[in-house]
């Protein structure tokens, strides 16, 4: 670096706007002239009010760097003022220093209580002011610097948890499409049972019923809703080998697209043999409106079990989702750690293709923690996230818990490619990741190590080969 380019650093430290507050004429002017000497800009103001006003003219952002503060001026004094800055959210940063007549020790802890940054006592030496505001706007850079890192850091965690946010619901649309799909599915084909149904049972009526047939129909009825419960298990050449033999009685018994409902009667448990008892319960004009009947009967009880199952697992996706969130609760929650994992699994069950495996190895009765619920689910969707991206389209994935002497232990472990041992050190820092450009931003396991050590002072690790990755997350029971 040039001796200019120095120079001109040290400047753009040392120099600064200050504002000097003061109700004697001379004073101000005095202060002015010294300071401009020294390279700072300067504004003046004649009393308290005069220096809040022009303070509050510069929000959002106040352009002031230091002010000089005298303490005894009428109206509003100097405590007033300093009161009234160090109790506003815009204006709290600014440096104060206060110079002022009266040395009494009361009066300087009064002002460092109220959060001056130094006093100065009248008269004051050029030589002390200007080491005293030269140490004061180095402080104040810093602190402006951290400021600035802080807030691109929690922009930078936003982007990343807004990132997750929008893979998570392209997942969720997905796995709330398929049984909403289904349910619509069914919802639509039990229309068409309900008519083929009144139309048997019409039939059923005009040919008349006795009492001992709508007696079967009855029995038939509650075998129905058994079969659905628990339907009959077979193999598929057996099924096939069934149906046939059904048709084949079907046609021999010349009753009208009985073939349409082999299935459905093999569905139910119904052979031949069960199909010459029907026959001796109904006459042949009657015995086709049966078949008709047990089959769409069978259909109806069928459908309507879908979609109740269909709803059930979206019911069961909006309920995750919900628990996963923590929606309209307090941050910090006595959390399950199993039903944290368990809502991460359901959440992310889209990514875990079929040759994926999931093992739970869950502690019975581990106790809950005092955590971020949500936070703590982030943690757990980063983990998991990445064990399924390392296995591909095959592997085994596992989680487990543990109660330690001082908290719990929860691990996830996978049986992809593994970490390599010389980059093990660098994938908790900040943009760090294997992934290929646009597939990662190298925030997840960042964020997930400051959720954990940070918010919650536990600990996290790894332990890789391949074949075997193990990510260790320590938490206490009390955050």
């Amino acid at each position: 670096m040039s001796n200019m380019e120095s120079q001109a650093q040290q400047a753009s430290i040392h120099h600064g706007k200050i504002l000097v507050v003061d109700d004697n004429r001379m004073n101000r002017i005095k202060l002015a002239h010294m300071l401009e000497e020294q390279g700072h800009i300067v504004a003046l103001a004649a009393d308290g009010h005069e220096a809040l006003t022009l303070l509050h003219d510069q929000r959002p952002e106040p352009q002031i760097d230091v002010v000089l503060l005298d303490l005894l001026m009428p109206g509003m004094d100097g405590f007033q003022v300093l009161q009234q800055i160090k109790s506003d959210l815009a204006l709290r940063d600014l440096v104060v220093i206060v110079i002022s007549a009266l040395d009494e020790m009361e009066s300087i802890v009064r002002c460092i209580e109220l959060g001056a940054e130094d006093f100065l006592p009248k008269p004051f030496e050029p030589v002390i002011l200007r080491a005293r505001l030269k140490a004061s706007l180095e402080r104040k850079k810093l602190r402006d610097l951290e400021r600035t890192y802080l807030q691109q850091e929690m922009m930078l965690r936003q982007s990343e948890k807004l990132a997750t946010l929008g893979r998570l619901s392209a997942g969720v649309a997905h796995e709330l499409n398929n049984p909403a799909a289904a349910a619509q599915r069914s919802a639509g084909a039990l229309a068409d049972e309900l008519a083929r149904m009144q139309a048997a049972q019409r039939r059923l009526t005009v040919r008349g019923l006795t009492a001992a047939q709508e007696a079967e129909l009855e029995r038939l009825a509650a075998q129905i809703a058994q079969r659905v419960a628990e339907p009959v298990i077979l193999d598929s050449l057996t099924r096939m080998d069934h149906e046939e033999a059904v048709e084949a009685w079907i046609g021999k018994h010349r009753l009208e697209n009985g073939w349409e409902f082999a299935a459905d009667l093999v569905a139910m448990g119904i052979d031949p043999s069960a199909l010459d008892s029907l026959a001796t319960h109904f006459a042949s004009d009657q015995l086709s409106a049966v078949i008709v009947w047990i089959s769409t009967t069978y259909n109806l009880h069928a459908l309507a079990r879908e979609i109740g199952d269909t709803t059930a697992r979206i019911s069961e996706i909006v309920s995750a989702l919900k628990s996963y969130t923590y929606m309209d609760q307090a941050p910090i929650q006595q959390v399950d750690i199993h039903k944290g994992l368990e809502d991460t699994l359901t959440i992310l069950r889209h990514k875990l293709r079929e040759g994926i495996v999931v093992e739970r190895d869950y502690a019975p009765g581990l106790p809950k923690i005092e955590a971020y619920g949500s936070e703590l689910n982030q943690v757990w969707t980063n983990l998991i996230d990445n064990a399924i991206a390392a296995m591909g389209d095959a592997g085994r994935l596992t989680l487990r818990t543990r109660q330690t002497d001082d908290g719990v232990l929860v691990a996830v472990e996978d049986t992809g490619h593994g970490i390599p041992a010389e980059i093990q050190g660098k994938i908790f820092d900040p943009f760090f990741t294997t992934k290929p450009p646009g597939e990662g931003t190298g925030l997840g396991l960042n964020i997930s190590h400051s959720i954990v050590v940070q918010r919650h002072m536990g600990r996290i690790g790894v332990e890789s080969r391949p074949g075997h990755t193990r990510f260790e997350v320590s938490l206490p029971i009390t955050s």
